[in-house]
């Protein structure tokens, strides 16, 4: 028999003299059944990454195709659920194996005792095509699952069931297709996890992502539907700010990948997720979220597998409708493991031993997010926040520097702004976000008419003030004139008053657009109303004197997010104070 195995290099499996593999088949590798990948063919040798622990396997052992490719599982009970890196869901194998990982577990992805409550949309007679909606079921309290009829299928519907209670696997309709076969359709549908789902036509990003930290909604803010990369060394708070994202964002549902990161952080993460409550509904945060945990001590093919199974199942919810932020912490390790696969595959190594295909595949990834039209004529959105771990908080290496060419939005963390506690780390002088254009209308027209003008001037005076403080370097800031002395004053309350977060305070761990601009609204005030008292010969110290710039810097701690009002107080004592000093 030619289907056995002929050599082993870790996760590179290799079979000799076979014809009965195609290229990136599925495939069960030894004795264990291991799930496999085939990714080459030549007349020799069919070459088969394996996505599990290949510990104790022998040469001569089989290998069994199955003539589909790599597919993950679509249907109710993905939601709340954790998995490993190819959609095999943790807690049930915890229960069958204990703590740790077994090999050749190939356990179904969901839950085929559990029942749901369905309610059947369509009659017979209908005639369906792909993506149409034919029954809806509370996945948990938060969220409705839409099944849908597959992509590549149409026809008429010939029988339908009752509303009632059904499990995953049960028949809900029966299809007959334009070629007369009559097919059932159950809960459940596969999808190539590499292949992405199709759709009517991509839509503009002009809508935010809002998610209540100032310094990303109103300085770098993203778009729904957009990408944008976290890179930051270590300790620089990467993982806790995808934490308060995916907390805090209007998105529906949040999919965090958890791709080689350490188990220990990996737990944590999944603890904190258990406990959290989503502020909006005060339903417990895993009521709209997915967890896809690969730790770094898993097997290292299946953390390339984890990042397409996450996006295929946040594609899979888009066609329902739903917006989607994905978080995945983090490419680098992903990255990591194309080269070690890539090294033991004895490809030519480019810049730093990665693969030369690695920009195509960091382009694959991020190329799949958008803000689309669905077969089924609704909008969905599936949003892409990668954190990038540099080492030596290098940005110039190749994952970041790749990431860049493919993100809009840029969120650089900065060691020196997280170890002196300001959160979020993220340095305004280095990131950016090409998003800023497409977003300025809704910003205005649903937040306030002059937010971006607000916002442009706070960016100026941050721009100006990173120019000063070159200048102060070299002499000294003795030697400046008040209004430049104004400009670095006014940038420090933005900094410490504005740009800085604290995420154990009720009002300030999240900031509804509507008190972010009222706060930029009285910076600017205070900015210029002390212009005006300097260029009336009013020294700079009598301004600071007044206590207003103190005052500003607390007014996030000071005004309830539900007291707007309170910022007309605030602008009245600016003029009138410092209308006293002129006087």
């Amino acid at each position: 028999m030619s289907n056995t195995i002929y050599s082993i290099n870790g996760p590179v499996v290799k079979a000799r003299k076979t014809k009965d593999f195609s290229m990136l088949e599925m495939v069960y590798v030894g004795e264990k059944r291991l799930i496999g990948e085939v990714i080459g063919v030549t007349d020799d040798f069919t070459t088969i990454q394996v996505y599990e622990n290949t510990a104790g396997l022998r040469v001569g052992e089989p290998i069994y195709p199955t003539g589909s490719p790599v597919c993950a599982n679509l249907g109710p009970g993905i939601i709340s659920n954790i998995f490993d890196g190819i959609q095999r869901p943790l807690p049930d194998m915890t229960k069958l194996n204990g703590a740790f990982v077994a090999e050749g577990n190939n356990l179904f992805s969901l839950n085929t005792e559990r029942e749901f409550d369905v309610t059947v949309t369509v009659k017979v007679g209908d005639k369906l095509k792909g993506g149409d909606i034919y029954c809806t079921c509370p996945e948990t309290p938060l969220i409705t699952h839409k099944c849908m009829v597959p992509p590549n299928l149409s026809g008429e519907v010939t029988s339908v069931v009752e509303n009632g209670k059904y499990r995953v696997n049960d028949t809900i309709i029966k299809l007959r297709t334009v070629s007369g076969e009559e097919l059932p359709l159950t809960m459940v549908q596969k999808w190539a996890i590499k292949k992405s789902r199709p759709i009517l036509g991509r839509l503009p990003l002009s809508r935010p992502l809002i998610t209540g930290q100032r310094v990303i909604d109103t300085i770098i803010p993203i778009a729904k539907g957009g990408t944008a990369a976290i890179p930051g060394g270590f300790g620089t708070g990467k993982t806790m700010t995808q934490h308060q994202i995916a907390k805090w964002c209007d998105a529906d549902i949040i999919v965090y990948i958890g791709c080689g990161e350490r188990g220990n952080e990996m737990t944590q993460v999944l603890e904190e997720f258990s406990e959290l409550i989503d502020p909006k509904s005060n339903r417990p945060l895993t009521d709209r979220t997915v967890l896809i945990a690969n730790t770094s001590n898993m097997p290292v093919a299946a953390r390339e597998a984890s990042i397409y199974t996450g996006i295929t199942l946040a594609e899979y919810y888009r066609d329902m409708g739903y917006h989607i932020a994905i978080m995945a912490d983090s490419t680098s390790r992903w990255a990591e493991a194309l080269r070690e696969i890539s090294g033991r595959l004895e490809e030519m190594p480019a810049e730093e031993g990665f693969p030369a295909y690695l920009p195509s595949r960091l382009s694959e990834f991020y190329e799949r997010a958008g803000y689309v039209e669905n077969l089924n004529g609704t909008e969905g959105s599936v949003t892409i926040i990668g954190a990038v771990s540099p080492q030596g908080s290098d940005f110039s290496e190749p994952v970041t520097q790749n990431t860049k060419r493919f993100v809009r939005c840029f969120w650089a963390l900065d060691k020196s702004l997280a170890y002196a506690r300001h959160y979020p780390a993220i340095d305004w002088n280095t990131s950016y976000s090409e998003y800023i254009e497409d977003l300025s209308d809704w910003f205005n027209k649903n937040v306030a008419p002059d937010f971006m003008e607000l916002r442009q001037e706070m960016s100026n005076i941050l721009g100006e003030e990173n120019k000063l403080m070159e200048i102060v370097k070299l002499i000294g800031a003795d030697v400046l004139p008040d209004d430049q002395k104004l400009t670095i004053e006014t940038a420090k309350v933005i900094r410490t008053g504005f740009l800085q977060q604290n995420a154990y305070h009720k009002d300030d761990t999240y900031v509804p657009p509507e008190k972010q601009r009222n706060m930029m609204k009285v910076i600017s005030t205070l900015y210029h109303s002390s212009l005006e008292a300097i260029g009336a010969g009013i020294p700079l110290s009598d301004v600071i004197a007044t206590g207003l710039f103190d005052k500003a810097v607390k007014m996030k701690y000071d005004i309830p997010n539900d007291k707007p009002t309170m910022f007309d107080d605030y602008l009245t004592e600016i003029q009138q104070k410092i209308g006293t000093l002129t006087v």
